[in-house]
C-alpha cells in the first residue's frame, strides 16, 4: 500500500489531461488522418514526406498542417512503444524478459527523479531478479548500483556487500560482452565492404574469433556465446568453406538446446539463414529442403524473415534444377495474403523469379498441367515488348531481365531481337556496371557478346574461355545483396545456352 500511496501522489500532481497513444478506437476512428496516416505506412504505400503530403492533403511536404500532423503522429507512435505487446507467440522467453527489465527500469529511474524511493527499490529488486535468471549484465549492473545506494542509506552491510559483488561481477561480464560486440561489428563491417582479398580478411577474423574463444571461456555470457559463433560462422563463409559453416551454426543450435532461457529468435534466425546459404552455395538440395521447411515454421507465414528463407529456398530450387519444386516454392510465396503488402524491392524479385521459372519450365520436359500452371499470370509477348528499365539502384534487377529476355528470343531463334538486347547489356557493362561488384555479371555479359560475334552459332564461337574461366575463378557468392543475386550461377546458365543451341 505505501508503494501504491507514492506513486499515486506523483500522478495526482503531474498526470498528463489524455494519453496520446494509438489503440484500437485511434486506428478504427473514421475520418481520421491518424488512421489513414498509420495504415498507409502500414502497407508500404510511402517512400517519402512528399508522397505521404500528397496522399494525405495534396500539398507539398513543408506544408503546416502536413509537418503538424507528422509531429503529432510521430509523438503518439513513439509513446505507443511502451505498450506494445511482448507476449506474442514469435517473442522467445529472452527477448520478453528484456523488454521487461527495460521498460521497467525506465520507470526505476522516473520513480527516483520525483523521489518515490520505497517504490523504485521494489522495484529494481524485482527487476535484479529476472536480469540474474537471464544474465543481463547491463541491467544487473544498472539495478545494483541503485540498490547498493539504497542499502548504504539503510546501513544494511549484508545487503550493500552482496549488491557491491554482483555489480563488479557483472561488470566485468559487461566489459566482455562489449568487447565481443565490437569484434562482432568489426566482423560485420569487414564482411559488408569487401570480400575481393579473401584470405587476407579471413586472417583478420581469425584473430577475432580466437579472441572470442578466449572470452567465453572466461565468462559465461549468453552475448558473448552467440558472437563467438556468428564470427566463426562469418569467418568460414567469407572462406567459402561452408561444410564448416555447418558445424558452427550446428553448434550454436546445440547451444540454444542446451540452455533454452537464453533463446533470442534474432540469432536463431542468423544460423538458420546462414545454413540456408551454406546449402544454397553447396547446391545441396536434400538438406537444404530439410533446413527450410524446419526453419520455415519457427516464423510466421508471410513474415519478411519467412520471405527471405523462401527466396534462399528457391533459389537453391532453381540452382540444383529442381523446377517442379521451384513452382511449388513460388506459388506457396506468392499466393500468401501478405505477399501484397510486401516492400518494393522484394515483390521485384519475385518477379523476376516467375520470369526465370517459366523459361526453365518451358524448356523441361515437365507435364504439361504445370507448364498451363506457370502461365496463369505470365505473358510471354508483353514480357518480351517491356523495354525494362529499373532505377539505378535496382539496375541489376534491368539486367536479369534483359538476359530473360534474351533466352526466350534464342528459344524463339528471333536473333535480332536478340542482338539488340545484347548490345544493351553490353552498354551497361561497358559504362554502368561496377567493376568489382558486379564482376561475374560483366563476364556473363562479355559471353554472350562472343555469342553474338559468332553469330549465334556454337561452332564459330571464338574467345570465350578468358570469361569462362574468370566466373569459375570467383565463383557464386550471395548474401542477400541483391547485386550478387544470380537465379542460375552465370556459368551454369551459359552452359545451359550453349546446350539449347546445339539441340
Amino acid at each position: 500500500m505505501k508503494n501504491l500511496i507514492e506513486v499515486s501522489k506523483i500522478v495526482t500532481k503531474k498526470k498528463v489531461r489524455k494519453i496520446e497513444i494509438f489503440d484500437s478506437s485511434t486506428l478504427e476512428a473514421k475520418n481520421s488522418k491518424f488512421s489513414e496516416f498509420y495504415e498507409a505506412l502500414a502497407a508500404n504505400k510511402f517512400k517519402n514526406d512528399r508522397d505521404a503530403a500528397s496522399y494525405l492533403y495534396k500539398c507539398s511536404p513543408t506544408h503546416d498542417k502536413y509537418r503538424q500532423l507528422k509531429s503529432r503522429f510521430r509523438k503518439r507512435l513513439l509513446n505507443t512503444l511502451f505498450f506494445i505487446d511482448m507476449n506474442l507467440p514469435g517473442a522467445s522467453g529472452y527477448d520478453r524478459a528484456y523488454f521487461t527489465c527495460n521498460k521497467d527500469w525506465t520507470l526505476v529511474k522516473i520513480l527516483i527523479s520525483n523521489d518515490a524511493h520505497l517504490t523504485a527499490e521494489y522495484l529494481a529488486k524485482q527487476i535484479l531478479g529476472i536480469a540474474q535468471k537471464f544474465k543481463f549484465a547491463d541491467v544487473i549492473v544498472n539495478c545494483c548500483r541503485i540498490l547498493r545506494r539504497y542499502a548504504a542509506e539503510a546501513a544494511n552491510e549484508s545487503d550493500f556487500e552482496e549488491y557491491d559483488r554482483l555489480m563488479k561481477e557483472y561488470t566485468n561480464i559487461l566489459e566482455a560482452e562489449m568487447r565481443s560486440e565490437e569484434l562482432y561489428q568489426r566482423t560485420v563491417l569487414n564482411y559488408q565492404v569487401s570480400v575481393s582479398d579473401v584470405n587476407e580478411l579471413a586472417d583478420k577474423i581469425l584473430g577475432f574469433c580466437d579472441a572470442l574463444v578466449v572470452l567465453s571461456e572466461e565468462y559465461d555470457s549468453p552475448v558473448v556465446n552467440y558472437n563467438m559463433y556468428l564470427v566463426w560462422t562469418f569467418r568460414y563463409e567469407i572462406q567459402r568453406d561452408y561444410q564448416a559453416m555447418l558445424q558452427v551454426c550446428s553448434q550454436a543450435e546445440q547451444y540454444i538446446e542446451n540452455n533454452p532461457d537464453y533463446l533470442q529468435e534474432e540469432k536463431l534466425t542468423t544460423f538458420h539463414l546462414k545454413k540456408m546459404a551454406a546449402y544454397l552455395h553447396l547446391r545441396d538440395f536434400k538438406n537444404g529442403k530439410i533446413n527450410a521447411e524446419k526453419s520455415l515454421q519457427l516464423f510466421p507465414d508471410g513474415s519478411p524473415t519467412w520471405y527471405v528463407f523462401m527466396e534462399y529456398y528457391l533459389l537453391l530450387a532453381f540452382h540444383t534444377d529442381n523446377y517442379i519444386n521451384a513452382m511449388a516454392i513460388f506459388n506457396r510465396a506468392t499466393s500468401n495474403s501478405k505477399f501484397k503488402k510486401l516492400d518494393i524491392e522484394t515483390k521485384e524479385k519475385w518477379k523476376i523469379f516467375e520470369v526465370y521459372l517459366n523459361y526453365f519450365i518451358e524448356g523441361t520436359n515437365q507435364a504439361e498441367m504445370l507448364k498451363a500452371e506457370s502461365k496463369k499470370n505470365f505473358k510471354l509477348s508483353r514480357f518480351l515488348n517491356d523495354p525494362i528499365l529499373y532505377p539505378k539502384d535496382q539496375r541489376v534487377f534491368t539486367i536479369h531481365l534483359l538476359i530473360a529476355q534474351v533466352l526466350f528470343l534464342i528459344e524463339k531463334h528471333s536473333y535480332q531481337l536478340a542482338t539488340e538486347r545484347i548490345e544493351r547489356l553490353k552498354s551497361y557493362a561497358t559504362k554502368q556496371l561496377d567493376k568489382t561488384e558486379n564482376f561475374r555479371m560483366i563476364q556473363f555479359i562479355r559471353l554472350l557478346q562472343q555469342l553474338l560475334k559468332a553469330d549465334f552459332k556454337i561452332e564459330a564461337l571464338s574467345s570465350t574461355e578468358r570469361y569462362y574461366n574468370r566466373l569459375i575463378e570467383q565463383p557464386f557468392f550471395y548474401r542477400g545483396m541483391i547485386q550478387e543475386m544470380e537465379i542460375l550461377p552465370f556459368e551454369k546458365l551459359w552452359n545451359y545456352i550453349l546446350k539449347k543451341l546445339g539441340d
